[in-house]
């Protein structure tokens, strides 16, 4: 890499080439901080013309690559590669078009989540994806690991938001998948892109489905004296036919940590708390909020408290959006895992997790998407402990074998990323994870975007030959 030095700073202003070990070090790691690599260069591009510069470079001199965004992903998704390019995409953050009447926006990689919904909001609109890191994390990440958030239960994930893409393939060419309406004809590239964790390139411009702003919501937090008891109501909830917005649930350490952050006032004496939020029409809301007061009153919930104004509202949503980082005044160090389990074993997954946390000796909190099964189990340790790391990653582990083995998924929205590759052939055959190479090779047939990551082991790409579609290249797509 020193050796190509001269010729990459060519690339951009020097202000924004960075192979200093000082000023790249903010870049060794994403949100799971467990894992570093110091990169060889970090560029910081502005246009979209620039990322293509950037990738047509890497391909001519072999160097691989990684996106990067705001670094929040949990998975080490963002990992640099050793001696190899970060990409730095904060500052594509233009919303280049918010259109009221096809009802989309049309954004730049490095646009925050939250500031979607914001550019809409004057419309009557709002993007539905929300992360609890939506005020930070950036589109591009949210779309190269297929975020979700608390209110995809109604909504769906992002991949559900995503109308079109415009980006550059690993191998230099720029494309452009989908567009602006919801009706599309043909194979749905825009949907296989959208969870890729960054490995066929890098989107330029984003199409964002925007919904109409629910007219009214009803925010209710819902005190359980045990898991049991809130894990059923989930079910309850679901079974009723009752489709809340969100449904989300936090276990008694959680609570703690949540409460020492920003004193939210959850319930005292919660072993679990439940936050189930209704929204829609007025006279939809007026129905449904009745039911739901009988399913929590049959399920005993000891107390509930409904948000009587938007303040309330964000302040039940404020203790739950911070959990992952509250839980960092309770341990100097965590790990978050992010498997799913089927909804009707939700109690017994936590019961297994309550019972592994005992036998291992370390402290389990528990913040997930109840309504969909998505568990977000936050594994404290101390890294100055000997063994201390390795033994919450064993756990991890354990966590998410029992997730495939209860007919469930290692990954929920945080994506497979460097920390569960090694998973992967517990959840996939050899054959699905043979499809899955050939058609990563297919867009990167160079392996050169975020090597390393999703898949175990790191074999040696086949060249493939010009002059045809990449799914052809790879023997996937056929035009006969």
């Amino acid at each position: 890499m020193p050796a190509l030095h001269d010729s990459l700073r060519s690339l951009l202003p020097p202000d924004r080439v960075f192979t200093d070990p000082a000023r790249m070090a903010v870049y060794e790691s994403d949100g799971l901080t467990a894992m570093k690599a110091l990169p060889g260069a970090v560029l910081v591009p502005e246009t979209a013309g620039e990322v293509i510069a950037i990738v047509r470079w890497c391909v001519e001199h072999a160097v691989p690559f990684v996106a990067r965004g705001s670094g929040t992903s949990l998975s080490g998704g963002s990992l640099p590669v050793a001696d190899g390019i970060v990409i730095a995409l904060n500052r594509l953050n233009r919303i280049l078009e918010v259109d009221p009447v096809d009802r989309v926006a049309v954004v730049e990689p490095g646009v925050i989540n939250l500031d979607v919904s914001r550019a809409a909001d004057r419309h009557g609109l709002h993007y539905a994806p929300d992360p609890s890191s939506q005020t930070i994390c950036t589109i591009g990440g949210n779309i190269a690991f297929n975020s979700g958030g608390a209110h995809c239960l109604k909504y769906g994930m992002t991949a559900n938001h995503v109308l079109g893409v415009k980006a550059v393939l690993a191998t230099g060419e720029v494309v452009e998948f989908g567009g602006r309406s919801r009706e599309q004809v043909g194979a749905d590239f825009t949907g296989l892109f959208c969870g890729s964790e960054g490995l066929f390139g890098i989107a330029l411009e984003i199409t964002l489905r925007l919904l109409p702003k629910a007219e009214i919501f009803h925010t209710v937090l819902a005190g359980y004296h045990s898991l049991e008891a809130a894990g059923n109501a989930v079910s309850a909830v679901i079974e009723s036919g009752l489709l809340p917005g969100a449904l989300e649930m936090m276990d008694a350490l959680a609570i703690e940590a949540a409460e020492a952050a920003v004193a939210c006032g959850y319930p005292e004496g919660a072993e679990a708390v439940l936050i189930i939020e209704l929204e829609g029409p007025v006279e939809k809301v007026a129905a449904e909020r009745e039911q739901l007061a009988a399913i929590l009153a049959e399920t005993n919930a000891f107390e509930t408290r409904v948000a009587a104004n938007a303040a309330e509202r964000m302040t039940i949503w404020k203790g739950r959006k911070c959990a992952f980082s509250a839980v960092g005044r309770l341990s100097p160090d965590f790990i978050v895992q992010d498997g799913v389990v089927p909804r009707a074993r939700l109690g017994e997954a936590l019961r297994r997790i309550g019972e592994m946390s005992v036998e291992t000796c370390y402290r389990v909190a528990n913040v997930f998407h109840a309504g969909d099964g998505n568990l977000h189990p936050l594994i404290l340790y101390d890294g100055r402990v000997p063994g201390g790391l390795e033994g919450a990653e064993a756990l991890a582990g354990r966590i998410l074998e029992m997730c495939v083995a209860m007919g469930g998924s290692i990954t929920g929205e945080h994506g497979v990323g460097m920390e569960k590759r090694d998973y992967l052939p517990a959840m996939f055959s050899a054959a699905d994870i043979a499809v899955m190479k050939r058609l990563r090779h297919a867009f990167d047939p160079g392996e050169l975007a975020n090597p390393g990551k999703m898949f175990p082991g790191a074999e040696a790409p086949a060249l493939t030959t010009h002059g045809l579609h990449p799914l052809e290249k790879a023997g996937i797509l056929s035009r006969e």
